[in-house]
């Protein structure tokens, strides 16, 4: 289920970025730290109260000014506000309100979002500073100080006020199925030979795609939507200012929203650090995945190829060794019949839940062949395991403490399940609780 969006609004320098950087960083502790290969600093996946939401920073909107980079700027803020559940609009307090602000409230104004009128730089908490900004017309304004993080606890709590808990029960059987990978490795055009028809522009300009596009369809009786993105690239590769910066929201949407991401590489190129990037983004998604080799025609091909290839995606994609890969050519149309059955494979595969006994049994006889080492003088006793949840599978370690657990052992055990079980395609979960816990 995918996260509220939160965009971050605002003319220039008034703090948008200090303000997005407080919310995502180590100093306030409501932000789950995305490790290693997915650290682009345009948005973040923050939480508050029980509540997880998106963040996402913008550039500074000038209404007046000619300046070629302002078309891009207005494009990518229309894509966020659009996209937004609530807006947080940042202006200045100690320059007071601007023609600026006004030109800024007038497009908010328009939307039916929800709009947080938000008065930085008030380092000595100055509210008497905010009055004048009720003339905005967009409700009554908080007083914060984004340096010294004054006053954001109570814009989080208003950010989350009418958040709602989702039951992920109540679903349709309808499996969302992203399409993802850097520009023009194929996407559009596995979509199209999928579906038959030419439903989205496939073109050998990368980039075509700016918007994710969905389209409904049946396979063998199952329902699904499949979600083509735009091509995800490198940061540097783009200016942060341009619109190409913010297809990258509109893709982690889709990989937020899908039930299994198609991760398409090119058979014909070596495989790229933005491959493995966008790997990195589903992997800590904790989606079930397929890596489409694409351009498989293009390969001089021998009795080895395919094993060969694989071995370079399992050393290229260590931190997901349980990858699933299927080479096809969209231009021939070779193997992609069997892409949705695979998908289907991995979406049940993640859906997969396990009796407790049976998971009880497993976990005794790795013990039996491996026992838990001493950390600290101590052994660490694991007493019991329960399955918490599906989309990702994720287990419930109960053991004597915690903090004894080593990742090692973990990932020992992860392994040791996995050879029992088909998790191929999915990311597994194990979290540690210590006896007497209550949560």
């Amino acid at each position: 289920m995918a996260k509220p969006l939160v965009a971050i609004v605002g003319r220039p320098n008034v703090g948008k970025s200090t303000f997005f950087n407080k919310i995502c960083g180590k100093r306030i502790s409501i932000v789950d730290d995305m490790p290693g290969v997915t650290r682009d600093r345009i948005y973040a996946d923050a939480e508050w109260c029980g509540h997880e939401f998106r963040l996402v920073d913008t550039g500074g909107i000038d209404a007046k000014t000619d300046d070629i980079f302002q078309q891009d700027i207005r494009k990518q803020v229309d894509i966020a506000i659009d996209l937004a559940d609530v807006i947080v609009f940042l202006v200045d307090g100690n320059d007071g309100i601007t023609q600026r602000d006004h030109d800024v409230a007038d497009i908010l104004r328009k939307t039916n979002k929800k709009v947080i009128l938000v008065v930085n730089k008030l380092d000595n908490y100055e509210v008497e500073k905010t009055y004048d900004f009720y003339e905005l017309g967009l409700g009554e304004p908080f007083a914060i100080s984004c340096e010294q993080a004054k006053g954001l606890g109570e814009v989080l709590d208003e950010i989350v006020k009418d958040f709602k808990q989702v039951d992920e029960t109540q679903n349709d059987d309808t499996i969302k199925i992203a399409i993802v990978g850097r520009p023009n490795v194929g996407k559009s055009s596995i979509t199209n030979k999928i579906l038959g028809f030419s439903r989205v522009v496939v073109s050998d300009v990368a980039g075509t795609t700016r918007d994710a596009i969905e389209t409904d369809f049946k396979y063998n009786g199952q329902k699904y939507t499949l979600i083509d993105t735009a091509g995800l690239r490198r940061q540097r590769s783009f200016e942060k200012e341009s619109v190409e910066g913010y297809s990258v929201i509109r893709s982690m949407e889709a990989i937020e929203r899908a039930d299994v991401v198609l991760i398409v590489i090119n058979a014909s190129e070596e495989i790229s650090e933005q491959d493995v990037r966008i790997a990195g983004y589903v992997h800590e998604a904790g989606k079930p995945s397929v890596v489409v080799v694409n351009k498989w025609d293009l390969v001089e091909k021998d009795g080895n190829t395919i094993n060969v290839f694989n071995e370079k995606i399992k050393n290229s994609l260590s931190f997901m060794d349980y990858f699933k890969s299927i080479y096809v050519s969209a231009k021939t149309g070779q193997r992609l019949t069997n892409v949705i059955e695979t998908a289907k494979q991995v979406y049940d595969n993640a859906s997969r839940r396990i009796p407790t006994g049976t998971l009880n049994e497993l976990l005794s006889q790795a013990i039996l062949s491996n026992e838990p080492p001493y950390r600290n003088g101590r052994r660490l006793k694991i007493s019991y395991i329960t399955q918490y949840k599906t989309n990702p599978p994720t287990f419930i370690l109960f053991c004597n403490d915690a903090t004894l657990m080593h990742f090692s052992y973990l990932r020992y055990l992860e392994n040791r399940f996995r050879q029992a079980v088909d998790f191929s395609g999915t990311p597994i979960k194990f979290i540690t609780r210590s006896k007497g816990d209550k949560d």
